[in-house]
């Protein structure tokens, strides 16, 4: 407005600059709130008096037109600015609904279990959702824990949908079956009354022992890196995968269980295909197995951030899916946090 002002002096009467005031009131609206653009609509009205006042037109229709003009654009911008601060609160609700759901879907997990060190990380492809169709659990047993990793095909609200149902069959199979196998045919017999069609889940179950192992049961899901303490760096494969979760009469019955031993200082990361199949600008997959020096951090949570904070600037903008990471510590002694 300001410089609609400067122009219109410096040009003249002639030229007709007055209806641009209303510019002001119109761009208010975009981030202020209501009463900001009453007072620039009421401001831009003033300039264009003083200035039709200046040019010696304050009685012409032109002047008429142009204050009419800028009375109109600043009643539209209070409108404007009112429809829009209503949706930023509701928007806002929608935000405090889905923490809300994020706490009570991906609570959060225990932090140790036995000899084994816990840390997770979550970032959501759906940025303003902040949850998506990835899962992971923890349930101390013990002396140790069942963990699952797990991601749901698809995306949205029937995504989470899905997810609920893994976790709540998990929280409630987990601290009572007998072996890792009957968890899994838990899980495969709650998704068969959920999913219809070709919907499944991929996902990793491993049993945290006593003995210094890791039990795993793999459902087509991406093998954990595991990252030993004189910097050998592998992938746990099993030696058969299994179909999904909820394909089970598409392939084997169940997976065969393998074991990991880890020792003091080694690390397993479980994680979803969001992490190994993000793509750089060059459509290039996310070296993961190459970036696994990040975990070498001393606390086991910023080690977890920082692969995740690589993994964000790998992709040069947002990701294309949710990405979830679980990370199991060796450490010495049960007792003993570090």
């Amino acid at each position: 407005m300001a410089i609609v002002a400067g122009v219109d002096l410096l040009a003249g009467p002639d030229v007709g600059f007055l209806p641009l005031f209303s510019l002001g009131p119109a761009f208010a609206c975009a981030a202020g709130t209501v009463r900001r653009a009453l007072l620039v609509g009421g401001l831009a009205w003033v300039l264009c008096l003083s200035v039709a006042s200046y040019d010696g037109l304050l009685l012409s229709h032109r002047v008429t037109v142009a204050l009419a003009s800028t009375l109109g654009v600043t009643a539209a911008a209070a409108l404007a600015a009112s429809i829009r601060r209503r949706h930023e609160h509701e928007l806002a609700d929608v935000r405090s609904v889905a923490e809300v759901a994020q706490r009570v879907l991906l609570r959060p997990v225990p932090r140790y279990a036995g000899h084994m060190r816990i840390a997770v990380s979550y970032t959501s492809a759906a940025a303003e959702a902040r949850i998506g169709g990835d899962l992971y659990e923890v349930v101390p047993l013990g002396a140790g824990a069942r963990v699952i990793v797990g991601d749901v095909q698809g995306k949205g609200l029937e995504a989470v949908e899905t997810a609920a149902v893994v976790l709540g069959a998990f929280r409630e199979a987990a601290p009572e079956s007998m072996s890792l196998a009957v968890v899994g045919d838990r899980l495969e017999r709650s998704l068969n009354r959920r999913l219809e069609g070709e919907e499944f889940v991929t996902a990793v179950l491993a049993e945290i022992g006593e003995d210094h192992s890791v039990l795993m049961l793999n459902y087509g899901h991406p093998a954990p890196l595991l990252l030993r303490a004189n910097g050998t760096v592998q992938f746990a494969e099993p030696d058969s995968y299994a179909a999904p979760l909820g394909l089970a009469s598409l392939g084997p019955p169940s997976p065969t269980p393998y074991k990991i031993e880890l020792a003091q200082g080694d690390q397993m990361l479980l994680y979803t295909d969001g992490v190994s199949e993000t793509r750089d600008e060059r459509g290039e997959f996310y070296p993961l197995a190459e970036r696994a020096h990040l975990l070498d951090e001393l606390d086991p949570e910023t080690a977890v951030e920082a692969l995740r904070l690589d993994l964000v600037a790998y992709a040069h903008g947002p990701l294309r899916d949710d990405a979830a990471m679980l990370l199991l510590r060796h450490r010495d002694v049960p007792g003993v946090r570090h």
